[in-house]
Parts: C-alpha cells; structure tokens; sequence
C-alpha cells in the first residue's frame, strides 16, 4: 500500500480522497525526484528547540516519516545532517519539517529525502522539552501518529490511518481515468469537451 500510494504521488491521492489533507504550505524537497509514503512519528518540539527529534530518535521505526513541528513554524533549524544520519540508521523514509533544516547539500545526497518549509543556518537550543506520538497539524493537515504521509515534488498529503485502503482504491481508479483521458487527449479530444466545461459557459 505504502509503494503505491508513494507512486501514485500526493496530488492524486489528495484529489482521490475528496481533496481532504493536503499539507498546504510551500515545502522545499532537497531530493529532486524522490517519493515517499510511511506512517507518521509525530514530534511538536518547543519552540525554537529540537530538544524532542534527538528524543524521537529512541522511537523512531523503520519505514516511518518523521514528522516535526513546533508551536510557531519559523526558519530555525530543526534538523541537520547528524540527526538525519540517525534517522537513516533507524530506518526512517523520509523527513518533513514544518521549520527549516541546514547541511543542505548534506542532505540532498543522503538516503532518506527531506521535505522542510526552510533552509536556514539558525540551529535550534535543546532545552525546552516538547511531546512525541501527539496530534500535530502542518499547512493546515492534521496528522495524527500511524497515519499515512504522502511526499513528492508536488508537496504533501496525508491519508487518516482508517482510510488508506478506501483511498488506494479511490486513487487508482482516478489513476486508470486519466490514463483512458490521456489517451483521449493525444488522439485530438479537448478537455473543454470530455469535462463538458463547454456547458458552463
């Protein structure tokens, strides 16, 4: 499930689950390219601290994103290269940040793909202690722990754990559509007619 929804991308998978959890906010992906779907391990860190993604480490599983937030998104570094080694290590598949990372180049030619809100070289303080395995929301999408986060280059969307199956098949029927629409676009047909836009007008 987890691969098809990775390959079917967040736009589709976003439009196929009635346009329900899209992580609305411009997110830079460091890995050009790259796709990625796991169950999230939320981290609401303190504000301006990552005291609580050292801490999320001790839990962190395979095959899970790392989700990470704080009270305020704002451009301080919650994650760097030393910290994304650790998540590779545990088996982690991908990163998102509603804050900013640093070793940029770093981690555009790491293992595991990166998506974050801002490339910063402000590093965050370790003292103020957080919470992990909560509720979170990012660009308006409430994530809460185990449910499914969609990432590519078109962003984020994420898929309420009870869900994922009812949206899979949602997402590959809009899938086999616009392959038969394709095929309807490169043999002459107009969208403004297949869509009956024409009859809005």
């Amino acid at each position: 499930m987890k691969r098809e929804l990775a390959r079917l991308g967040a736009a589709t998978v976003y439009e196929a689950s009635g346009r329900r959890g899209l992580v609305d906010v411009e997110l830079k992906q460091l890995v050009p390219h790259s796709r990625a779907c796991g169950p999230a391990r939320t981290v609401r860190c303190g504000q301006d601290d990552n005291l609580m993604v050292h801490a999320a480490m001790t839990r962190l599983q395979p095959g899970e994103v790392l989700v990470l937030t704080m009270p305020e998104p704002r451009p301080v570094a919650l994650l760097g290269d030393l910290l994304l080694t650790q998540a590779i290590a545990r088996g982690a598949v991908a990163v998102l940040v509603d804050a900013a990372v640093r070793d940029a180049e770093e981690l555009a030619e790491m293992a595991v793909p990166v998506w974050a809100r801002w490339i910063r070289s402000r590093g965050a303080a370790k003292d103020v202690v957080g919470e992990l395995d909560v509720p979170v929301v990012v660009g308006g999408a409430a994530i809460h722990p185990g449910d499914l986060v969609v990432l590519d280059a078109d962003g984020a969307t994420v898929v309420a754990a009870a869900r994922a199956e009812a949206v899979l098949a949602a997402s590959l029927e809009r899938e086999e559509k616009e392959r038969v629409k394709r095929a309807q676009l490169e043999a002459g047909a107009l969208s403004w007619h297949l869509d009956g836009l024409d009859a809005r007008v």
